[in-house]
Order: C-alpha cells, then structure tokens, then sequence
C-alpha cells in the first residue's frame, strides 16, 4: 500500500484522493508494486510531501520521473539514497550552485534537508518500473500533481518555482506568474547542460534574493551531511 500523506496535505487533498481517477491509480500501483520491482519504495511515494509540510513551502522544485535503476529514488526529485553516487543531472545542479553562491557542494546526493527547509522536490510522476522510464505516466500521476501545483498557486504567495527543462516548463501554465516567482531554464543533464542550456542561471542565489526580500528564511543549498529517513 501507498504510505498516507501527512495530515496537512491529506486535508488539502482529500477530495483530490477520492476521485475515480485517484483510486483507480492506486489500484494499478499496488498490483506494479506487488508484481515486480518499482520505485522508490511503496512507502517513499510521498515522501515529497511527508518531508515538506503544505504549511512550510517556500520553493517547489519539479522533476520528472523518479530513477529507474536500483536503489536510488528516495521519493523527492533529484536526489538519492545516502550512499549512492551523485547522478549526472544532480551532479551539475550541485556545480550550479558552487559557482552560483561560490561555495563547495556536497559530497552526497540525498536532498532531504532541502525538502526539510520549505523545498518541495516534485516529480511530476511519483513511481516507476525498474529499468522502464515513463512506465508509470499517463496513469493518473500528472492530473495529481498539476492538482498539487494549482493548489500551491492558488492558496500560497511568493513561492519560488523553478522550472527547468521542457516537461516541468509545460507545468507552469498551473502558476499565477502574478503571486508567485517562476524561474524557468533548461534541464541539467548533461545533454541540455552541455548545449548551454543549464549552467549560469543562478536560480539559487536568485530564489534565496526572492525569500529574503519577502521575509522568509534562505535555502542552505550546501548541507554537508544526508540526513537519514
């Protein structure tokens, strides 16, 4: 079974999870879940959203799809298990922002202590067949978080949105570009990243500008040791 949101979001959601779409995903996640190797874990599907209070967001990062290959989604876009080595797209965020903050980045790839801090790191579609990629879209995933995204838009202000590449691009027709700041640029594989696309963007200096000016706390984007969960 899915592990429950936390109760903030579950309040929020609630009429969200009772629409047929909803449980009919839910039906097809258990039967992938119980017939072969998925991931992340059943239990991390939500992770997202269990490390990031509705409450607490100040930035939503948007992904993809979780990792495909063995042990390394952990439930929040970008980021790995503690242990595992650093992926190519996380690799060149974490360049990004030593050259955008002038800092050095961690040596791990496990972003909890962003989603503890306010960052929601969304994957558009929460779940995946192992060595399939985009095995679990058109499932029902997408009309969830679109929902997640209007919600946020709708019942938040000044949240930062970064946007990067062409998938999470196409999700900002969900943001009121009015209340909130939109941060868009390319994806940073290494493909997009090495076209130019990626590097020199400094969204992470200019997301903490954002908060600071609105009163909030900034993103420690450089913490050095993975927190456990």
């Amino acid at each position: 079974m899915i592990a429950p949101l936390n109760p903030d979001w579950k309040a929020l959601l609630a009429s969200e999870i009772e629409k047929p779409y909803f449980k009919e995903l839910t039906r097809f996640i258990d039967e992938e879940y119980k017939n072969g190797q998925c991931f992340p874990q059943q239990n991390k599907i939500f992770n997202a959203f269990n490390l990031c209070a509705f409450k607490d967001i100040k930035v939503v990062i948007l992904g993809q799809d979780p990792y495909h290959k063995p042990n390394l989604a952990n439930g929040l876009c970008f980021s790995v298990n503690p242990g595992m080595a650093i992926p190519a797209s996380l690799f060149n965020i974490y360049k990004e922002i030593e050259n955008d903050l002038q800092v050095s980045p961690p040596t791990h790839g496990n972003l909890s202590s962003w989603a503890k801090q306010g960052v929601l790191l969304l994957n558009a579609t929460l779940s995946v067949k192992v060595h399939k990629a985009g095995s679990h879209q058109k499932k029902g995933w997408e009309t969830f978080t679109d929902t997640v995204i209007q919600l946020i838009s709708a019942q938040k202000k000044n949240i930062v949105f970064m946007l990067w590449g062409g998938y999470a691009k196409a999700k900002g027709s969900k943001i009121n570009t009015q209340n909130h700041l939109v941060l868009e640029t390319g994806h940073p594989s290494p493909l997009s990243a090495n076209r130019g696309f990626w590097f020199g963007n400094k969204h992470f200096s200019t997301c903490n500008t954002f908060l600071k000016k609105n009163g909030e706390s900034v993103i420690n984007w450089v913490e050095k040791n993975p927190a456990l969960f």
